[in-house]
């Protein structure tokens, strides 16, 4: 199991950057700040607002927890249809019993962010969804874990070839972070097959490291996988057994925390790996380059490795390949050296899905220091502390008076009233013309209805 006491020396507080921490039972305290960061399952949770982001996670893994239920009921009432054909029959009852597993399963995994302590109904939690981080649940990546730990022997050897390739032999890691460890894979196969002093995995999917932490220690877990076009009727849901090549070696640790607040010492690293991420960042490249200039030593290495797909709101952040290489050039580290090579993608034996993707891996030696970016903030303070007002802004009024719309509108449905009831109604309120409101009831609805279903 990891050695807390060597943990502790790479470790700063995400909010002041200030270290040495403390460590007392295997929880890290900042000093300065006078906050304390919790262990999960032994894994330092460290975020900036530790309380704060494991409420939202759990409010996020109890809602997608209760998401299964309404599935397993949907099956469920599927399954009432006596005209269903045998074989949609086989295939539906199938795909509930895996569910429910599923739901059980994943209920064990999360026993150490205590989710079941979560007493809000469905209800709530889809009216309260927390937005940070916006695309991350149960589901968000679930399909990596049985890549990384079941069946993509061929893709993880793939993507530890790409690294090795921009190593050029040269796989004296010594000490190693993987920012966005995902599943675990990579980091485990790096600390395996190179010369690593030490490797943090760093992430802050709970779900992803909880699994990852307990197959890397040597334990085996059955996890159905649910492909998005399975290949056959048995193929949507197939029970598979996850499990390491072999127990990992001392020196492997386990991090939970935000790669854009990285909860540690300045140039601490040997090597910081980046897999599947500079292009899906929230950061610009231009921010996010010095921030890893920041984590590693004079000479030390960034190694990246996936995809090149920068699709961005601005097209000025929409970065070709020759970008990416100057802005990381003109952040303090030499001119990358690139490899590029088209590798096997998420090709599950049971999906028709899959495809070959064409990564971009490169590796930089940082030549000397630069401008520490200003810390990342991914909410204003009013909204992560909840203890200052909440400014009522010009948009929040707008929002409030729509959402105050919705809501008139919700009322007026009592099963009796049709479309054209309701406008009559709207017409009266004065809220909009006759003519204007029947379309716009409609298209209300039709998104509730869709919603729904």
């Amino acid at each position: 199991m990891p050695d807390t006491n060597e943990l502790q020396k790479y470790l700063a507080c995400p909010r002041c950057d200030n270290a040495p921490l403390t460590c007392v039972d295997e929880q890290y305290r900042c000093d300065a700040c006078e906050i304390d960061f919790p262990a999960i399952d032994g894994m330092p949770w460290m975020f900036a607002d530790p309380d704060a982001s494991l409420g939202e996670w759990r409010n996020r893994l109890q809602l997608s927890l209760q998401q299964l239920s309404h599935e397993i009921s949907r099956l469920d009432a599927n399954l009432q249809n006596k005209d269903l054909h045998s074989l949609t029959r086989r295939r539906l009852e199938r795909h509930k019993s895996a569910t429910e597993y599923h739901r059980r399963s994943l209920q064990s995994i999360l026993q150490p962010i205590d989710v079941q302590s979560m007493s809000g109904n469905y209800e709530t939690y889809m009216a309260l969804r927390t937005r940070l981080p916006p695309d991350q649940g149960l589901n968000a990546y679930y399909s990596n874990v049985h890549r990384d730990w079941c069946w993509g022997d061929e893709e993880n050897e793939a993507s530890l070839g790409q690294v090795c390739a921009v190593l050029k032999g040269n796989t004296k890691l010594g000490k190693t972070v993987v920012l966005g460890a995902g599943a675990g894979r990579l980091a485990y196969d790096l600390h395996m097959q190179t010369d690593t002093e030490t490797t943090i995995a760093l992430d802050f999917n709970p779900l992803l490291l909880l699994i990852a932490k307990s197959i890397v220690y040597g334990e085996q877990l059955k996890l159905y996988e649910f492909p998005i076009a399975p290949k056959s009727l048995e193929d949507v849901a197939v029970l598979r057994l996850l499990s390491a090549p072999e127990v990992v070696r001392p020196g492997f640790h386990f991090v939970l925390g935000d790669m854009l607040r990285p909860p540690f010492v300045e140039g601490c690293f040997d090597t910081v790996v980046t897999p599947w991420i500079i292009d899906v960042v929230s950061e610009d490249l231009l921010k996010f380059a010095a921030r890893i200039n920041r984590l590693l030593r004079p000479g030390g290495r960034w190694i990246n490795f996936g995809s090149l797909a920068f699709d961005h709101p601005q097209h000025s952040r929409r970065y070709s390949p020759e970008e990416a290489a100057a802005i990381i050039a003109e952040n303090g580290f030499s001119t990358p050296y690139i490899a590029q090579a088209t590798i096997p993608y998420m090709c599950s034996p049971a999906s028709r899905h899959g495809r070959q993707e064409k990564v971009f891996s490169f590796s930089a030696v940082k030549e000397r220091d630069v401008q520490a970016p200003e810390q990342h903030r991914a909410l204003p303070d009013w909204i992560v502390t909840g203890k200052e007002s909440v400014p009522l802004s010009h948009s929040f009024r707008t929002q409030a008076m729509t959402t105050q719309i919705y809501s008139f509108i919700m009322s007026l449905i009592d099963g009796k009233r049709s479309i054209d009831d309701m406008s009559v109604i709207l017409e009266k309120q004065q809220l909009m013309t006759h003519d204007e409101a029947v379309p716009a009831i409609r298209s209300f609805l039709t998104q509730m209805y869709d919603e729904s279903q």
